[in-house]
């Protein structure tokens, strides 16, 4: 049996998400450190197909290759990406475990500001930064087509 590619919740809503996220980096006393913990989080994202890193599947606007893919069960959106680069499928990792697995209107509802507020703009070359708004907008666009009434 194939191992599911698409990231599962760890919290109960986005917005838990984001605190847990957080808490998780306040651990941390400076950005070197932060990073570290970001690009782990990268490795632990689940496999990501090889026949999805095509250009049907890439993200425009990122400087590093970032391929992503969605699908609908249950009511919920699930979300899968993987990048080339380390740190940036860490960010993959983090917008996922806010998006992936939530209600489409729970996704269009929940506004990426929240990587400002966590100083992870900041912190970030403005490409990188300009990349994960990019990929933050991809997967609340997708969200936004199944939101639609039918």
């Amino acid at each position: 049996m194939s191992i599911d590619p698409f990231v599962l919740p760890e919290d109960p809503t986005a917005a838990d998400a984001i605190a847990a996220i957080g808490d998780d980096l306040s651990v941390f006393d400076d950005w070197e450190e932060r990073y570290r913990y970001i690009i782990e989080l990268g490795r632990k994202l689940p496999p990501f197909p090889d026949a999805w890193t095509d250009d049907a599947h890439r993200v425009p606007g990122c400087q590093s290759r970032v391929w992503m893919e969605a699908t609908l069960r249950d009511g919920r959106m699930y979300y899968a990406g993987t990048s080339d680069a380390a740190i940036v499928s860490g960010l993959i990792a983090l917008l996922l475990r806010v998006y992936s697995g939530r209600p489409p209107a729970e996704i269009a509802a929940t506004d990426p500001a929240f990587l400002k507020q966590l100083g992870l703009l900041e912190a970030l070359s403005t490409n990188r930064g300009n990349g994960i708004a990019a990929m933050a907008r991809k997967v609340r666009e997708i969200a936004a087509l199944h939101a639609a009434p039918a």
